[in-house]
């Protein structure tokens, strides 16, 4: 499982939008002079923003990405963030690499720090035992059982549900 960082996964899809918009802007707005670097920058920021809108999350357009599959591209644009000045050949050129660079770093930590999952929590007031105990014994996430008693546990001595018989309203009176 993935270790669960401090921003939240809504926070990282709206830092996501921005730096697609950043990096699509950043060459008419910091006028490149390498023609790679341009393409590089307009290319990825149109591949974020398609991978924002598209991933399963409140903020996708569209839900068809799995998070999973997110995630794994995350790291790969940062990757590939730090090493397009190399990969591409405009290394020479001071602007675009230290924006390059920052970026694929910061998009690296971004990547790192997310929540991505919304961990469940026992309810408030829930001894430390019935929090371990519920958690044993917990169905799987999402089907639909709620817990309502606040985790209790039932006596030992209670009586099952299949040995409670049916009730049955009384006939209707005839007329």
């Amino acid at each position: 499982m993935v270790r669960q960082g401090p921003i939240p996964a809504f926070v990282h899809s709206m830092i996501e939008y921005v730096a697609a918009v950043a990096l699509i802007a950043a060459p008419l707005l910091l006028d490149y002079d390498s023609g790679a670097a341009k393409a590089v920058s307009i290319i990825l920021g149109v591949l974020v923003l398609f991978l924002v809108a598209t991933t399963t999350s409140t903020m996708s357009l569209i839900n068809q990405v799995p998070l999973s599959m997110h995630i794994v591209f995350d790291y790969v644009i940062a990757a590939v963030l730090i090493a397009s000045p190399f990969l591409f050949s405009f290394s020479d050129e001071s602007t675009p690499t230290g924006v390059f660079l920052a970026a694929g770093v910061l998009w690296l930590l971004l990547s790192i720090g997310t929540r991505y999952k919304k961990e469940e929590h026992p309810p408030r007031g829930t001894p430390k035992r019935d929090q371990r105990a519920a958690r044993e014994t917990a169905p799987p996430s999402g089907s639909g059982t709620r817990g309502g008693a606040g985790g209790a546990r039932p006596s030992p001595d209670a009586v099952p549900d299949e040995s409670i018989p049916e009730f049955e309203p009384p006939p209707a009176p005839r007329d």
